[in-house]
């Protein structure tokens, strides 16, 4: 009997979009090195302003659309370029902005896995939330779901957090995020995790 190609699973990927993914295309991005395979998961914790959820400035600010005098800390990123792969709302809601097959402008200068420049050999996600602040369990859901969809496509050799690798310049997500849950939930050997952030 002959599969019809209707009768297949659908695919999680579409040219490096997650099929559980809302699209907001951002212009952020470019090229991955050749040869560059994705090897690296970082997390990243942002609201805009801070500490206010559900509103659109992120999705302002990832797509060069947000309004710099919409309110006095917009002044202190003025200007910025900068994009991730995904964001998880508070929720759990889903958004991509760059497909995981090019380089988006997230991890900035950093280092891990004894390479620079990670932005080159990793994604990014981001958590609706504050640095240091708690997450909500429909997030650690919405991840344990989208990284176990990323190391099924990419040779996932570790998660980081973007203060693990750029820790002179950042502190997100931050002691709220729970690495040890995230590790039981994903059932990942520990070493692929942060150091003294194991389960």
């Amino acid at each position: 009997m002959t599969t019809m190609a209707a009768d297949l699973p659908p695919t999680l990927w579409d040219n490096g979009w997650y099929r559980h993914a809302r699209r907001l295309p951002s212009p952020n991005f470019g090229p991955r090195p050749p040869r560059t395979q994705v090897e690296l998961i970082v997390l990243h914790s942002i609201s805009l302003p801070p500490g206010q959820y559900g509103g659109d400035e992120v999705h302002q600010l990832f797509t060069n659309r947000l309004d710099w005098n919409a309110h006095p800390y917009f002044q202190e990123i003025r200007g910025a370029e900068v994009s991730a792969h995904w964001l998880i709302r508070r929720d759990g809601a889903l958004w991509q902005y760059v497909s995981a097959d090019d380089r988006a402008w997230h991890a900035g200068a950093s280092h891990y896995l004894g390479r620079s420049n990670c932005n080159d050999f990793s994604v990014g996600i981001e958590l609706e939330g504050i640095e240091g602040g708690l997450f909500d369990p429909p997030q650690y859901e919405t991840l344990t779901s989208l990284c176990a969809a990323i190391a099924a496509r990419d040779p996932i050799r570790a998660l980081a957090g973007h203060e693990h690798i750029a820790p002179d310049r950042k502190h997100d997500p931050g002691p709220g995020f729970d690495w040890a849950l995230l590790q039981r939930l994903l059932s990942w050997p520990a070493g692929m995790f942060p150091p003294g952030q194991q389960a």
